[in-house]
């Protein structure tokens, strides 16, 4: 099991398919926002002692789901005693719009991160921008600096196109490399 824990808020379950896709890959612990937007105290003590921490979340109206933000807002007794600092971070965002404001929300968990004094881990894959390019090839939505998921507002959680799972899988592995790397 690798020392990385994805904590996330899913509101329809696309984004918890992603989480559990990006743990999955390396054996990451999953810790799950609920509807309430907490986490409990085991929960807590899992993110303080790892070594990566992964934030997830979807994009409601260009931010993050008012759930994350209480997470967001709690761990401010953490950031008060520099718990998080020098931890590495990462994130990713899923919404129903190819674009739905979503690198604002990265830009929120990569400020959450910082505000923690962490180190983010961008997402290190060339975008899948050419003529031939589909929904299917990785990094389909040329994300740079974490990752990004499209899950149209009809699609199930079955549906999530196969490339953003393929570029979760290879972000989760350069998250684990990055974290492996500074646990040296």
């Amino acid at each position: 099991m690798s020392n990385i824990a994805v904590v996330y808020f899913s509101g329809y379950g696309h984004t918890k398919v992603v989480a559990e896709t990006f743990a999955g890959e390396i054996q990451a612990t999953l810790i799950e926002i609920n509807q309430d937007g907490e986490i409990n105290e085991q929960d807590w003590q899992a993110l303080n002692s790892a070594s990566g921490i992964v934030f997830g979340a979807p994009t409601y109206m260009g931010g993050v789901p008012w759930q994350f933000k209480k997470f967001a807002d709690a761990s401010s007794k953490i950031w008060f005693t520099h718990g998080w600092k020098d931890k590495v971070f990462a994130g990713f965002t899923n919404s129903a719009s190819l674009n739905g404001d979503k690198q604002v929300t990265l830009i929120s968990l990569q400020t959450l991160a910082a505000q923690h004094g962490g180190i983010w881990v961008s997402l290190g894959l060339l975008p899948a921008n050419t003529k031939a390019a589909t929904r299917n090839d990785i990094n389909s939505l040329g994300g740079s600096v974490g990752l990004l998921v499209q899950s149209p507002s009809d699609a199930g959680v079955d549906e999530i196109p196969a490339g953003d799972l393929e570029t979760t899988k290879l972000y989760a592995k350069r998250v684990q490399s990055i974290v492996d790397k500074f646990s040296a």
